[in-house]
């Protein structure tokens, strides 16, 4: 956070009124909104009355409860109502002035790790200015909640473990996870966001330090997604671990064997699936994140028509990168079905891609057969061709007749691909040969290096924009910093993350309470994210709405979803909304501060007033 953002909010705190004062001075008194919802959204949500709590929490409670506590900003009369007067300094500091401490906090902070920690120490202790800090900056603060700092979170889960978040949920647990289940303190889940840490990113198996990616997932659900935070529960499955780094780790915080596969493994997935539902409804939310190949589409298949779920490395990695497509296509001025598509990886995300690419070229009246031909794959044996052995049935569908080629290099060289996609975490793949080669088949190259973290890009945005002359389409899993050719023109890399998928499409989904999560719903996101891309966008190389509007772009998803899921008869709740924005944005969080209600319980004015303070 640079220090003219520090200035933004200070200007802000001054111009609100009761920003800070002592404690029985006119300043003492909460402030107005302050802008829950960014840009268009406030406007649509000004009109919502600041909401009104009871609690029957008192005292010291208070002020260690994460989802009550207000720190100094709880007014005279909230501190002598609920008992936690002389347990916080007499200064009243409002919300505003509060972000501004925890942003010069930041500042002082150089290493994302760091920050990380300090950031998730605050949610620990202060829920509603936690996302009021996210949503004042999303662009500076999701690299490090989310990819790529948080990826070093996992990995030094151990070093950053404060205070446990979600439910940990073990192998030898099986016959139990009802019951663990009301262990947890909500009793309203609406999504659950799961892993079992085999492939945590581009890092491979981390085990039960992979507990840091549930836990940033639902934190953007809150922020980008205005998802309730209190009704999200992160999950982590600890099957145990092949990592022998991790096994002999003091520190390691997970079960110390190797993974448990198999019908073990399954029944714990068949109990977690049912127990879930159970208690919290057939309406409640399951995002199954960061599992092995061997698993993921495995358990996808099994539960996509029996629950309300989905896999974001395959669907959700999906609808960014095709959205990121058809949003070039403004560019390109033709169709999705005049490209063809090489694709440096064959696992989760290069197959949902696949797949998602061949539905929108069905919707250009293309046949499935004829958009298979479009896509080619490279795995780590080299092109996926016909008569390979140890094919499984994914990989088959996009398997074509023609002779083996070991690298990718060759691949392009001889497919000459319009586009190509990498999402298979090789840092370099995309050599400078294979850039130049793009360049000299295509006016306008795409290059979409998605793989995450930074450090497993296929190559940088400098590299794709300079080894092309400017002409590549560029987007990057990870953000990459601005690039200035030696011409003077400048180009904002666009970021292919799914914060722009996942929050916007579970607010729909709960909003409404669609039971069962279509493919056509993670098309109709990529279409709806692709027409928020405006000409001003795509010259400045962004082919994605820039992140600080991603509140909006969520909205806007989420209504989409709502519009499409009363249109197919997939919604559950009825009547019918007549205004589906008013709709959903009546389950919009809003991270400003409650009040809370005085009830029968005061200090007696005779030994207390304004003038005693």
């Amino acid at each position: 956070m640079n220090s003219l953002a520090g200035k933004r909010v200070l200007s802000l705190c001054r111009r609100s009124t009761g920003a800070i004062g002592v404690l029985g001075s006119p300043a003492a008194v909460p402030v107005g909104r302050g802008g829950a919802l960014p840009g268009a959204l406030r406007g649509c949500h000004s009109g919502v009355v600041k909401t009104s709590i009871n609690t029957k929490k008192r005292g010291y409670d208070i002020t260690r409860n994460p989802h009550l506590n207000k720190g100094m900003a709880f007014t005279l009369d909230e501190r002598q109502q609920l008992g936690i007067h002389g347990l916080l300094p007499p200064c009243f500091l409002s919300q505003d002035v509060q972000v501004l401490r925890v942003m010069k906090s930041y500042e002082t902070r150089t290493n994302p790790l760091d920050k990380y920690i300090l950031l998730m120490t605050l949610q620990d202790r202060n829920e509603k200015l936690f996302y009021r800090v996210l949503t004042s900056d999303i662009e500076e603060f999701m690299p490090i909640v989310y990819t790529p700092t948080v990826g070093l979170a996992c990995q030094q889960y151990g070093l950053a473990f404060r205070r446990p978040r979600g439910l940990f949920i073990t192998i030898h647990d099986r016959g139990h996870i009802a019951s663990m289940l009301n262990s947890w303190p909500e009793e309203c889940i609406k999504a659950v966001v799961v892993t079992d840490g085999e492939r945590i990113l581009g890092l491979g198996d981390l085990g039960s330090y992979g507990m840091g990616i549930p836990v940033g997932k639902l934190a953007l659900y809150t922020a980008c997604g205005g998802v309730h935070p209190q009704q999200c529960l992160p999950v982590l499955l600890d099957v145990g671990t092949d990592n022998e780094t991790l096994l002999n780790d003091p520190l390691y915080i997970g079960l110390k064997h190797k993974r448990v596969r198999g019908k073990e493994y399954d029944d714990l997935i068949d109990e977690f699936m049912q127990a879930v539902t159970d208690k919290y409804g057939m309406n409640c939310l399951i995002q199954f994140e960061d599992f092995a190949n061997s698993n993921a589409f495995r358990i996808l298949n099994k539960y996509r028509n029996r629950y309300c779920t989905f896999n974001d490395d395959i669907q959700g990695t999906a609808s960014v990168a095709v959205a990121g497509v058809l949003a070039a296509l403004k560019i390109t001025k033709n169709k999705l079905s005049d490209h063809t598509f090489v694709f440096q990886g064959a696992g989760e995300a290069a197959l949902g891609i696949a797949h998602l690419l061949t539905m929108a070229m069905a919707k250009e009246g293309v046949s499935h057969a004829d958009a298979v031909k479009k896509i080619w794959m490279v795995d780590s044996k080299g092109l996926i061709v016909k008569g390979r052995s140890h094919l499984n049935h994914e990989k088959e569908v996009f398997a074509h007749d023609h002779p083996q080629i070991k690298t990718l290099e060759e691949v392009v060289q001889t497919i000459k691909p319009t586009a190509i996609i990498g999402v298979a975490a090789i840092s370099g793949a995309f050599t400078e040969k294979i850039l130049k080669d793009m360049a000299s088949f295509n006016e306008k190259p795409i290059i979409f290096a998605l793989s995450n973290p930074t450090s497993k890009a296929e190559c940088t945005a400098e590299q794709c924009y300079t080894l092309t002359q400017g002409r590549g389409i560029f987007a990057s899993g990870s953000p990459f910093k601005k690039v200035t050719l030696p011409d003077g023109r400048s180009f904002h890399p666009g970021q292919g993350n799914n914060a722009y998928v996942f929050p916007g499409v579970a607010l729909g989904i709960i909003t409404c309470g669609v039971r069962h999560i279509s493919d056509d719903i993670f098309l109709t996101t990529a279409e709806a994210i692709a027409d928020m891309v405006t000409e001003e966008h795509l010259a400045e190389g962004r082919l994605y709405p820039p992140l600080s509007s991603i509140r909006e772009v969520s909205f806007k998803i989420a209504t989409k979803i709502v519009d499409y899921a009363y249109e197919n008869n997939i919604a559950a709740w009825y009547p019918e909304p007549k205004d589906k924005e008013a709709f959903v944005l009546s389950h919009v969080y809003n991270s400003d501060y409650d009040s809370f209600t005085l009830d029968s319980y005061s200090w007696p004015r005779e030994a207390m007033t304004l003038q005693d303070v």
